[in-house]
């Protein structure tokens, strides 16, 4: 048995709290990141809207749509079980994250900041009057009648619902009939039963902005008492023109030049300052043109899904390993990426229906760069394109020598995978 290192001691005595939605894909990452630091796990979800159980571990049972009552259920599994740090993986929970970690005087970012990046006008508010660039703007209710918006917005726009991420409900609109349909298609998206459930204030309004052209980046970065320090930076080579905005590639190191990245980093820095976030992880979207970097959305969360599995630090330390860190206090000894390049490719749906299989897998294992492909999609599942739906039917990986090749690789391995989606259910052996 290999001896313990004073690190691990201290570690074994640390409590982390992880909080995620029962949706959310890479809390088993966090999971196993905690394990190998030899960090106690305690689990808060909203797994009460569901009857699955994946963990079976007598997690602490919350709805994230009511932080308050969330932090008290915390606070009384506080009173025996001293918790030592808070990592909330995700949107919804960041809030309650927040409110926790005030409460049980840990290191974090204030209620209302995290609450100002999950809120879309708030958001873009609060980085105006930072004078950053930001696109001309305005909210409106799903009660407005859209004839009477669509004459006085400018043409191309963004419509996007307040709360909703994973660009689901984001549509562009090219002209008055456009926006008509997109506005109505939105506030039906909003009223589907499984987004009321959250009770979110802003579920009938949508921020309408004007359309931002160039290039899509996606910077990775972990904030110390407000200092940035910068992680990784993706290129997202598909383009993302609209009507709706899928990500599919995301491609690292970026090859942006060397001027542009700074730029990128400097606006993501102003961003975080702006909207008042001082601790933990943060995910930046920006767009690139001839008039400057543009903030298109920032999180208080790290990258979602599973794209996090793409970024190795120093001898193969994991994302979720130096947030964990982060959170529990604990100095990560290098934070520079490893030297190969790495992508992912999240899977899109090809349409709708139930998935029924897919074939190919072997096949396009077998390409050269591939590391890993997990299909997350189980048969029987109802795949709900964009903008309706927010989920991908798996996640491809690759790494290698040159970002070129990586996604090159991503994209042959994907053209050998063929999935089987039908109006009808499959078959399934009971």
């Amino acid at each position: 048995m290999p001896s313990q290192t004073p690190e691990s001691n201290s570690l074994s005595h640390k409590r982390l709290l992880l909080l995620f939605t029962t949706t959310g894909y890479n809390a088993q990452d966090f999971a196993e990141a905690a394990k190998k630091l030899g960090v106690e796990v305690v689990y808060g979800t909203d797994r009460c809207h569901v009857l699955d159980d994946p963990w079976r571990d007598g997690a602490i049972p919350m709805r994230f749509s009511s932080p308050a009552k969330a932090v008290d259920a915390i606070l009384r599994y506080g009173r025996t079980k001293p918790i030592h740090g808070v990592v909330a993986i995700g949107d919804k929970p960041t809030v309650a994250a927040a409110l926790a970690s005030r409460k049980l005087n840990l290191p974090h970012n204030s209620p209302e900041s995290v609450e100002a990046c999950r809120n879309k006008y708030l958001s873009r508010q609060l980085l105006k009057r930072a004078g950053l660039p930001v696109p001309g703007f305005a909210c409106y209710s799903t009660d407005l009648d859209s004839c009477h918006i669509s004459g006085r917005v400018k043409y191309p726009c963004v419509l996007k619902p307040l709360s909703l991420s994973a660009s689901q409900g984001v549509i562009r609109a090219n002209n008055p009939d456009e926006f008509e349909e997109a506005f109505r298609r939105i506030g039906k998206i909003l009223k589907n039963p499984a987004i009321q459930v959250s009770r979110e204030r802003t579920n009938k309004q949508i921020l309408v902005e004007d359309y931002v052209e160039g290039k899509e980046f996606a910077l990775e970065g972990i904030l110390s008492r407000g200092r940035l320090r910068f992680l990784a930076l993706f290129d997202k080579p598909d383009p993302l023109h609209g009507p709706f905005f899928e990500e599919t590639l995301y491609i690292t190191p970026s090859r942006l030049a060397a001027p542009s990245q700074e730029a990128i980093l400097n606006c993501s820095q102003s961003a975080a300052q702006a909207l008042g976030l001082r601790e933990g992880p943060i995910h930046a979207e920006l767009r690139i043109n001839r008039y400057g970097t543009w903030i298109i959305e920032v999180a208080a969360r790290s990258i979602g899904g599973l794209c996090s599995r793409t970024l190795r630090f120093g001898t193969g330390i994991s994302l979720e390993e130096i947030i964990i860190r982060h959170a529990l206090g604990i100095e990560t000894i290098s934070e520079v990426r490893e030297k190969n390049a790495a992508g992912v490719m999240m899977i899109p749906f090809p349409g709708s229906g139930y998935f029924h299989e897919v074939a190919g897998i072997e096949q396009a294992s077998k390409v050269k760069g591939i590391e890993e492909i997990t299909i997350t999609a189980k048969p029987g599942q109802k795949l709900i394109p964009l903008p309706e739906g927010s989920s991908y039917l798996g996640f491809i990986f690759a790494r290698g020598s040159s970002s070129q090749f990586v996604e090159e690789a991503l994209r042959r391995a994907h053209q050998k995978l063929k999935f089987t989606i039908r109006p009808e259910l499959p078959v399934i052996p009971s």
